[in-house]
C-alpha cells in the first residue's frame, strides 16, 4: 500500500485578511477541511498547486550580523535574491537561516 502524500500543514495555522487562505501551509479553507477524505491523486493535486506559487516575502533578521532585511523577493527571476548567488553560500545545517546580503557577500569574499 502506497503512502499518502502527507499533510502541507506546518503547525503556523493563521488565516490571511480575507480569511479564506493558511498564511502558514496556504491551503484554502476548503483544501485544509476535505484534507482527511481526499484521495491520494486529490492530495498531490494540491501539492503540485502549493509548490507552484511563489515563495512568499518574509522579513528576517540575519543570525550572523543581527541586521534585517527582506528575502523571498529581488533576484533575477522574480524570486529571492539568494537564489542568483552560487549554490556553495547556501545556510548549512537543518537549522540554518538565510544570511543578509552583506554578511552573504562577505562570505563569498572570503572564500568560507
Amino acid at each position: 500500500m502506497e503512502t499518502p502524500p502527507p499533510s502541507p500543514c506546518i503547525g503556523v495555522c493563521r488565516l490571511d485578511d480575507g480569511g479564506q487562505v493558511c498564511t502558514g501551509c496556504r491551503r484554502t479553507l476548503d483544501e485544509i477541511a476535505g484534507w482527511s477524505s481526499y484521495d491520494k491523486e486529490r492530495k498531490e493535486q494540491v501539492w503540485r498547486r502549493l509548490l507552484a506559487l511563489p515563495l512568499p516575502v518574509q522579513a528576517k533578521t540575519c543570525p550572523q550580523c543581527g541586521n534585517g532585511f527582506t528575502c523571498g523577493a529581488g533576484g533575477e527571476s522574480g524570486g529571492c535574491w539568494c537564489a542568483d548567488l552560487p549554490l556553495e553560500l547556501s545556510p548549512s545545517g537543518a537549522d540554518s537561516d538565510c544570511l543578509c546580503p552583506v554578511c552573504l557577500q562577505r562570505r563569498l569574499i572570503s572564500g568560507s
